[in-house]
């Protein structure tokens, strides 16, 4: 059974640490896809808040581990295989507020997304949409709209004091060196 169900809030409060994805064994726990990294970092929260169909509750983590190459979780109140399998596909969600603070130049990338993007040279490029691992570093996906100087997607590395040179998050601005031709 959930804790409560959740209390009801702006979509952009939260930020999706992962889903459930299949029950495993038959006491009721689930397959996890994390998208923490480290993939384990989603168990550090006590609570996830499920949503499903519309409907959002609060569980308590009972207890996860790695498991091959992703991770499995029990949650409390969820003890059959047929209660598990009700809540396969579920998002994991955790309040924005419970991140833990970050040292000063590190940011989450939901802060980053969203962000205009503009030359040092005053140039604006677009908006950040998303971001994703290369394995070098993380990358930019800048997409032009009706403010920008065109239409076009630029992929940016998040190399900082070389590509960012400034992230204003209270101005919602991203300065970038970054030639708008390229």
């Amino acid at each position: 059974m959930p804790m409560d169900a959740a209390p009801e809030a702006a979509a952009d409060d939260y930020v999706v640490l992962g889903k459930l994805t299949s029950p495993y064994g038959v006491k009721g726990w689930l397959k996890v896809y994390s998208y923490t990294d480290p993939m384990e970092g989603i168990l550090d929260y006590p609570e996830w808040i499920l949503v499903q169909r519309g409907t959002q509750h609060v569980y308590r983590v009972a207890g996860g581990r790695r498991h091959g190459k992703g991770l499995v979780a029990g949650l409390e109140g969820v003890e059959t295989r047929e209660r598990a399998e009700q809540l396969a596909g579920a998002e994991i969600r955790l309040a924005k507020q419970q991140l833990p603070r970050l040292e000063p130049g590190d940011y989450y990338w939901h802060q980053l997304e969203g962000l205009r993007v503009v030359t040092r040279e005053g140039v604006d490029l677009g908006f950040v949409d998303y971001l994703f691992e290369t394995g070098a570093n993380d990358v930019l996906v800048v997409r032009g709209d009706a403010d920008s100087r065109d239409a076009e997607e630029r992929l940016l590395p998040f190399l900082p004091d070389e590509v960012i040179l400034e992230v204003d998050l209270e101005a919602g601005r991203l300065t970038v060196d970054w030639d708008p031709e390229f």
